[in-house]
């Protein structure tokens, strides 16, 4: 195979970036570089101009480390890509284009990056939860979307879904009514104080998302230990997950769906309910291990894109690329 030169993949997230080198032949990383300093988001969206001032030291750096040639192509992942990256789409083509000679560049959404690396380029449902949930499915045609909408209007099923609803069952057993667990009260009491004193300590916070979603792994512990009513919401959390990716999965021909991000983490007592509603809910796809994370899907679009392979649908807001 005639060498396709060098890629740069790169995932923007709410908890910081990462970038990575790679040959477009293979698009495995050679090196990697992580910063702690999530890209800021101004009047104009996501600010290119501070995406760049940590992108472009970085790949040099790693190309004087590696010795690699020529970029071929870049691969931006973006959270809030969608509807927060016009500044990016205007301005990334001409920076990228005369600060390392790229004029092959993907800016993709962050579900795009996921979907990416989890099942490649088939055809399928990607479901991507953490503190928040979306899912992305595709029969190489077109897109399809199913939440994401924020903890106020959806990401159900998600890592701050789950932390509400616990917390909301510890309160009703602090009150005396239906439906609460004296085991979330508990664990609720230990994590935040005294049940009082929660709303004043969780409603002014400015990352509620991420306070709900860090009371998740307690559902779960205290769904492992017996208790019915946070099986309850665990299987419910299941539900909705399943409700998501059937909502995205192409309906015809054989087709995939995989699970990724830090959710699916917490085990058993959220995965065996969610393995028998996918089975209900989408008989006629096969269930899929993730094969990467958004890094490696960003490197796997940049590598595609370089060597003329890319067959994921573009769409202005999810995929767009510059040739």
């Amino acid at each position: 195979m005639t060498d396709a030169g060098w890629v740069v993949g790169i995932d923007s997230g709410g908890s910081g970036l990462r970038i990575a080198l790679a040959r477009a032949s293979d698009a495995r990383p050679v090196e990697t570089v992580t910063s702690r300093e999530p890209v800021r988001t101004g009047p104009g969206g996501i600010e290119a101009a501070h995406l760049l001032a940590q992108v472009l030291p970085a790949v040099e750096a790693m190309k004087a480390r590696t010795g690699a040639g020529d970029m071929a192509a870049v691969a931006v992942g973006a959270a809030g890509m969608a509807t927060l990256g016009d500044e990016l789409r205007a301005v990334l083509p001409g920076a990228l284009d005369r600060a390392l000679g790229v004029r092959r560049l993907a800016l993709a959404a962050d579900a795009v990056t996921a979907y990416a690396g989890a099942l490649g380029q088939r055809p399928g449902a990607v479901v991507a939860g953490g503190t928040g949930l979306i899912a992305l499915g595709t029969d190489l045609t077109t897109w399809r979307r199913a939440d994401g909408w924020g903890h106020l209007l959806g990401d159900c099923g998600s890592g701050a879904w789950i932390g509400r609803a616990g917390l909301e069952a510890a309160m009703r057993a602090f009150d005396g009514r239906r439906g609460g667990s004296p085991a979330l009260l508990a664990r609720a009491e230990e994590r935040f104080g005294p049940a009082a004193g929660l709303p004043g300590a969780l409603y002014p916070r400015t990352d509620r998302p991420a306070v709900l979603a860090s009371f998740a792994p307690e559902v779960a512990h205290c769904g492992a230990a017996g208790d019915e009513v946070s099986t309850a919401i665990l299987r419910q959390a299941a539900a909705h997950v399943a409700e998501a990716a059937a909502a995205v999965c192409p309906a015809a021909g054989e087709s995939e769906v995989a699970l990724t991000g830090g959710l699916f983490k917490m085990g058993d007592p959220l995965l065996v309910p969610l393995r028998a509603e996918l089975a209900e809910q989408l008989p006629h796809a096969r269930p899929a291990s993730a094969a990467g994370d958004p890094l490696a899907g960003s490197l796997a679009l940049a590598g595609w894109l370089a060597t003329d392979t890319l067959r994921l649908p573009t769409e202005p807001q999810l995929l767009q690329l510059t040739r």
